[in-house]
């Protein structure tokens, strides 16, 4: 799967265990290719910068520049043109469609109940991460 995967989905990835983390273990598998742009690459940065991760970046023996540089390794860079007109409700949101479309992403995985609203953008579908890893991770068959 090659997908978007939005900032706040990234930094709960790498910081807590959980639905998230899932991702970030698939995507260290290459099962699922993380794609992004600039625009959203700065986001990140600026975001795990954040003094309120700091106690939790130095609970997993992290600086905020080795976590940006952990999940910049796994991320494929696109360039992505702005949109001609708003679709999101979010004007944000829409770097994240943007990047998505540029990338040619078969997903944009997110929590963004912005995002999440719109079900889809030009055919590609806006999943929450227990979506996607109903496809990453289908259920085994059983055994005969």
């Amino acid at each position: 799967m090659r997908a978007i995967v939005d900032t706040n989905l990234l930094i709960t990835a790498l910081l807590w265990r959980g639905l998230p983390h899932r991702l970030l273990e698939h995507a260290r598998a290459g099962t699922l290719t993380l794609v992004s742009s600039e625009t959203l690459i700065a986001e990140l940065k600026e975001v795990i910068a954040r003094k309120k991760f700091s106690s939790i970046l130095t609970r997993v023996s992290l600086s905020h520049e080795q976590a940006f540089e952990q999940l910049q390794q796994l991320i494929v860079l696109v360039d992505a043109p702005s949109l001609p007109v708003p679709v999101c409700r979010d004007p944000d949101d829409d770097h994240v469609l943007a990047a998505a479309r540029a990338a040619g992403a078969d997903s944009i995985i997110t929590g963004d109940h912005d995002l999440l609203a719109l079900g889809s953008f030009q055919d590609i579908p806006i999943r929450t991460a227990r979506q996607a890893l109903a496809i990453l991770d289908p259920p085994e068959a059983s055994a005969t």
